[in-house]
Order: structure tokens, then sequence, then C-alpha cells
């Protein structure tokens, strides 16, 4: 699995409605809300490089109020949740 961060610009007003439309999109996980430089940043997971082609630029992009994406993909997680995952499978508790 490919996973990417977006980082979404949304005219203001329609914050709201465009995180739940983003949210809706089948291979988008996750969407947030956040004060800083972006509206919303959306975590993606897709099979294939070319499912981000698909997702960002045809369905992301074209989402009412979306005014411009900035999509960083990831290599390599070092969450503690994958982490204990890793290590606990196999392994009755």
């Amino acid at each position: 699995m490919i996973t990417a961060i977006v980082l979404i610009h949304v005219a203001a007003e329609t914050i709201p409605e465009a995180a739940q439309a983003i949210a809706d999109i089948k291979g988008v996980t996750e969407v947030y809300s956040c004060a800083g430089d972006v509206d919303l940043i959306a975590k993606v997971r897709v099979a294939a490089h070319e499912d981000l082609a698909d997702l960002i630029p045809a369905k992301i992009s074209k989402v009412p109020g979306v005014l411009s994406t900035d999509t960083h993909i990831a290599f390599r997680s070092y969450s503690r949740a994958d982490t204990d995952s890793a290590f606990s499978i196999g392994v009755e508790g």
C-alpha cells in the first residue's frame, strides 16, 4: 500500500463541506481540518502510484471549494501503533 499525505487549501466558507466530500472519496482514510498554512490534511492509501493520479487531481482537486493540493508520499511509517502491531504478530496476550 502507498500512503500519501495531501495538504489542501480550501475556500474558507466551504471547509466543512469540502472536508466531508473528500472524506467520502474511496482511498481517503482520514481528513483533518487544521490551523496553520493549510486548511485540510488528508491521509490517502492506495495500491499503486498510478492510483494517486486518479485520486488527487481527478477527485480531490475537483471537490467544490478546493483551491490547491500539495501531495507528500510516505516512504516509511514510524508510528507507535505500526511498531506495536508488527511486534505483536503471532504473540498471544
